[in-house]
């Protein structure tokens, strides 16, 4: 069992930043890969970026690619997924999963982009 706990979202202006975390605990041995995705309203859920437990290696959806960053903290259990220059397509309800034998989704966290 795999228990992950997103943080860090909230209201930012256009050309902003904001960090969000995802907590994970539990049998994190299993994980293969732990992805974040999002989904704005009305639309399908998007894959963001992932990055792989043993080998550090990180991958970007295109729209995201220059501005946003995943990276983790081995000693917190926890990966990060910092987004600067923010603009209204990237408002969404952001989730991390894990990827392991199953597919473990965090709660999610609301990001939100307006003036």
């Amino acid at each position: 069992q795999v228990r992950l706990v997103e943080s860090g979202g909230g209201l930012v202006q256009p050309g902003g930043s904001l960090r969000l975390s995802c907590a994970v605990s539990g049998n994190i041995d299993s994980i293969y890969a732990i992805n974040w995705y999002r989904q704005a309203p009305g639309n399908e859920r998007e894959f963001v970026a992932q990055v792989i437990r043993s080998s550090g290696r990180v991958t970007y959806a295109d729209s995201v690619k220059g501005r946003f960053t995943i990276s983790r903290d081995t000693a917190k259990n926890t990966v990060y997924l910092q987004m600067n220059s923010l603009n209204a397509d990237d408002t969404a309800i952001y989730s991390c999963n894990a990827a392991a034998i199953h597919i473990y989704w965090g709660q999610g966290t609301q990001v939100t982009v307006s003036s």
